[in-house]
């Protein structure tokens, strides 16, 4: 079920995908005490009007300034005039670390999840959600240092049928429950991420990830022109609770993919002794700076 990712090593060449790149990014400070996190569905870059542009993603990304992002439909087509690895390119933009999980590994080249973050990421690991018969699909399973806690973050991207989404939610909930590896540390708190494709509500594997994990803010994301469905979700379980969940509705974000982005504050509380509730949804409106499209 498990694939580990190869951690980088300093002065070596990395191959353009599976791998968590240590870029340059800010330092970590030794507290703590909020984290923004999105999920973002970036449809291989292809925008509603079919015009493919890795360049407003990324304006999109920066415009966010998430400290831990989980994308999906991240893609490395070779044979096309596309850019070859949108894993490197998004890194590169944005300044993050990147850890890349493959779904899809084809003879043109690979198609999945990834995380960005501008944290130091301990370990990664592929977690395999494929079910015979349907598309293949895996989540990443990443622990990362944030100050002096370990926050684990698993980044996904379910089925589109029913059956599959239920196997996959029991999955990763076995997953979760599992021992820990001799190697690993014990999280502080788990992240969890991700275009669910639920799209009956709180029935099938959202019922399942509540139960385990405490109810997510339902926050209508797809499609971008017109949000009716709310597809992409973020979980939070521990001493760290979500605050502030948002849906980003800039122009630009309405038009560069078919999902608008997701958007939270991971708030650290441990004393805050209140049952767990459902994240409230911001009215927050948003302004997006005024900046330069990157290059695509």
């Amino acid at each position: 079920m498990f694939e580990d990712f190869e951690m980088p090593t300093a002065g070596r060449r990395e191959r353009p995908v599976d791998r968590a790149r240590g870029l340059a990014v800010a330092p970590v400070i030794a507290e703590v005490s909020s984290v923004r996190v999105a999920t973002y569905n970036i449809h291989t870059c292809i925008g509603v009007d079919r015009r493919y542009d890795p360049g407003r993603i990324a304006t999109v990304l920066r415009e966010i300034d998430a400290d831990i992002a989980c994308l999906q439909e991240v893609d490395a087509r070779r044979g096309s005039d596309r850019p070859h690895d949108q894993w490197a390119y998004l890194g590169e933009v944005t300044g993050r670390r990147v850890i890349a999980g493959t779904g899809i590994r084809e003879r043109l080249g690979r198609f999945g999840n990834a995380i960005l973050t501008r944290f130091p990421v301990l370990s990664a690991r592929a977690i395999d959600l494929s079910v015979s018969g349907y598309e293949p699909r895996c989540a990443i399973d990443a622990d990362m240092l944030i100050g002096d806690r370990v926050l684990r973050v698993i980044a996904t991207h379910f089925g589109l049928h029913a059956v599959e989404r239920r196997l996959q939610a029991n999955r990763l909930m076995a997953v979760l429950g599992e021992p820990l590896a001799a190697n690993r540390r014990v999280a502080d708190a788990v992240l969890l991420m991700g275009d669910l494709n639920e799209w009956r509500g709180r029935s099938g594997a959202i019922r399942l990830l509540d139960r385990r994990l405490g109810p997510s803010a339902a926050a209508r994301t797809f499609p971008s022109w017109l949000p009716v469905l709310a597809l992409d979700r973020i979980y939070a379980e521990g001493p760290a609770v979500l605050r502030d969940v948002y849906v980003y509705r800039s122009p630009l974000a309405r038009h560069a993919s078919d999902h608008l982005p997701l958007v939270g504050s991971l708030c650290w509380n441990v004393r805050d002794p209140r049952p767990r509730e459902a994240p409230r949804l911001s009215r927050r409106r948003v302004r997006p700076p005024v900046t330069q499209p990157a290059g695509g």
